[in-house]
């Protein structure tokens, strides 16, 4: 399995658990062993969640003053777990691959491996919320055409996104690379 797979099936959980509840209270119930890297990804995707949902609540033109800043101090929170989550994250590729070889001519990559996993979380919430629409009872067929010409692209996005992890990742060990 490579490394995008892992990251695709465990956000993938991530989105059918968070919506058991769809709560953005709700606890989150890692199935990982504290000290993984799997850990680590399935807890960013929950934060991801939690964020996703937050900002539909506080888009509500009716929200009151005191709720929108309770809100927004959350989002503010949550976007700091999910910085540290992805510094925990390239540290991880970091220390996994802190004995490779580089070439003398090594390029430092624009974007680390931490980022692209990112986007591949919020792309999985993406495809989630997109396929419900698709999926919807109440969806008419011009709608359910539209959403599903949007959730193509969204699949598209995740084998582009997908394919860039593993080759940077595969860049990064044979030292063509560096984070």
């Amino acid at each position: 399995m490579t490394f995008s797979e892992k990251c695709n099936r465990i956000f993938w959980n991530v989105c059918l658990d968070y919506h058991k509840h769809n709560d953005v209270d709700a606890c989150m119930q890692n199935p990982y062993k504290t000290s993984t890297i799997e850990y680590s990804l399935y807890k960013k995707c929950w934060i991801d969640a939690i964020l996703w949902h937050l900002e539909d609540i506080i888009c509500n033109p009716k929200i009151e003053s005191i709720t929108a800043l309770y809100i927004k101090r959350r989002i503010d929170k949550s976007n700091q777990d999910r910085t540290k989550l992805a510094e925990i994250i390239d540290c991880y590729f970091l220390d996994k691959y802190k004995d490779v070889k580089v070439a003398s001519n090594l390029n430092i990559v624009a974007e680390s491996p931490a980022k692209i996993i990112d986007s591949l979380s919020f792309s999985s919430l993406k495809i989630y919320h997109t396929q419900q629409k698709v999926e919807h009872i109440d969806t008419t067929p011009e709608q359910k055409e539209k959403y599903q010409a949007k959730l193509d692209v969204l699949l598209r996005q995740r084998i582009d996104l997908s394919a860039e992890l593993d080759k940077l990742l595969k860049a990064i060990e044979a030292g063509e690379k560096g984070i």
